[in-house]
């Protein structure tokens, strides 16, 4: 028999048997079996993520032509210290050492026997989503070269991991499936939410938790920007290291630059000794700029300066010095009408949106408001050392159908006072304090009606646009002086805002 038909049946035998498999611990051993089988070693691993990606788990080994015992492999490992696996998985590349050097490599993930491991082969592994699930991994005590194998392994481990989805869509319950979630869940991000909009935010974060791009988060005021950026760098890679926030709407443009990036004795008066900023306080992790829309022209330009080079240049100082820092952005405005009006930087605006994400306001996301209602009404009532608060029916359909123009802040200010307000135990329409614009009174005429309306609309697109009247006229495709009119006529104010 031909070489390559021996090799092709071996294949179709061996998916055969991974698909008879009845739960997950048979299938990973298998799978683990199979690979070491195919590339002719003596070491094959397979590591899973968790459903927050900050842990990679051990799942199954093969080692010396046994499957090792299941105490073993349940071991979780962090793989905050193992270079070459935070290589493969963050870089989403095929790792392949020929002539693998103990002395120059982190290899802490390779089991300790007498002979020393000399080849390596690190493949990851995708789901039906091309997210980087896992790892699949082969080690030799020879010197091999394993490339040739990586296409292989690749498929070999994407279809033991849809596999692996399948047995947990038939066994939900099972606990032997949990080694591998089939999507990352909200509580994993500490965020609530099971909404539609919510999910595809879910998607996104799992896809840049272990890239190095910047990311930029935009919606409106309230929606949970700050969450979203501190779910990115508590599961991403860089967790280990400082996750810093600086607003940038909140210092006036000198002090945010000597804040960002610091500066030398001398550099300006009151400048007694030299001071690190911001950018040298997150090496190595993560910067959140809050407001970027805010932020200086000429501190934009520096910025810019940091993402194309990681360099920076303190106040004072002659000599740059290399950083690596993540930046993640936010802003409620819309930046690329800044750009085109010439208050934000066209080349910064492209570098920092590689990666959007847009958070839905509440409004669109009618089926998380009562659950997020509930959770903060629990956590006010712990904060209190008060039993937990029953809720009304009438309070319940209120919440419903409020607008929220305040979006996730407004609800979490508004249950938290109506917590403090309730002294029966249950919380009634009457410990909640409804913006009264959302309402229309019976006894109004059409034409009083349709002020009501007009006026709830311009102020809701002027709050959105933070009180900005040239970006809200846009929005709303009105002529700034119509729009200005209209405020006059409807008697809005910058003080109703």
């Amino acid at each position: 028999m031909l070489p390559s038909l021996r090799h092709a049946e071996f294949l179709l035998e061996r998916y055969a048997d991974l698909a008879r498999a009845l739960n997950a611990e048979s299938l990973l051993g298998r799978l683990v079996e199979t690979a070491a089988r195919l590339s002719d070693c003596r070491l094959s691993q397979i590591y899973l993520l968790d459903a927050t990606h900050t842990r990679l788990m051990l799942a199954a080994e093969w080692c010396d032509g046994l499957l090792q015992p299941g105490e073993a492999a349940s071991l979780s490992s962090d793989y905050d210290g193992e270079q070459l696996l935070q290589y493969c998985l963050c870089q989403n590349r095929t790792l392949c050492l020929a002539e693998l050097d103990t002395s120059l490599h982190a290899s802490g993930f390779l089991p300790n026997i007498q002979e020393t491991w000399r080849s390596l082969l690190c493949q990851p592994l995708q789901d039906e989503h091309q997210r980087v699930v896992g790892l699949l991994l082969v080690a030799h005590t020879q010197s091999k070269d394993l490339q040739g194998l990586s296409a292989s392994l690749a498929q070999l481990g994407t279809f033991g991991i849809a596999q692996l989805h399948l047995l947990q869509r038939l066994h939900t319950s099972g606990k032997e499936l949990s080694v591998m979630p089939s999507s990352p869940c909200a509580s994993g991000y500490g965020l609530i939410g099971d909404s539609l909009h919510m999910r595809a935010v879910y998607q996104l974060i799992g896809k840049v938790l272990h890239s190095p791009v910047s990311v930029l988060l935009t919606g409106e005021t309230g929606t949970g920007k700050d969450l979203v950026a501190r779910a990115i760098h508590d599961c991403g890679y860089r967790r280990s290291k400082a996750f810093v926030v600086q607003n940038c709407a909140a210092l006036p443009e000198h002090l945010l630059e000597s804040e960002l990036f610091g500066y030398r004795k001398g550099a300006f008066t009151g400048a007694e000794q030299d001071r690190t900023g911001l950018l040298d306080a997150a090496d190595g992790g993560t910067l959140f700029l809050d407001e970027i829309g805010d932020m200086p022209l000429l501190l934009q330009a520096k910025l810019l300066r940091v993402l194309q080079e990681g360099e920076v240049r303190p106040l004072g100082s002659t000599k740059t010095h290399k950083v690596d820092v993540r930046i993640i952005a936010a802003t409620h405005r819309n930046l690329r009408a800044q750009v085109e009006d010439g208050r934000f930087r066209e080349d910064l605006f492209y570098r920092l949106s590689n990666f959007p994400i847009q958070l839905p306001a509440l409004r669109e996301r009618g089926e998380d408001i009562l659950r997020l209602a509930r959770h903060f009404a629990d956590k006010g009532c712990a904060f209190l050392q008060r039993d937990l608060c029953r809720w009304s029916d009438a309070a319940l359909e209120l919440l419903a159908s409020y607008a929220f123009p305040g979006n996730v802040r407004e609800l979490k200010a508004m249950v938290e006072r109506a917590v403090l307000l309730c002294e029966g135990g249950e919380l009634l329409p009457e410990h909640f304090n409804f913006r009264v614009e959302t309402g229309l009174d019976s006894s109004m005429n059409l034409r009083e009606r349709m002020e009501r309306v007009e006026r709830s609309l311009l102020m809701d697109c002027l709050r959105k646009n933070g009180g900005n009247q040239s970006q809200a006229a846009r929005e709303l495709g009105l002529p700034r002086r119509t729009l200005l009119y209209r405020m006059e006529r409807l008697n809005i104010s910058p003080a109703d805002l």
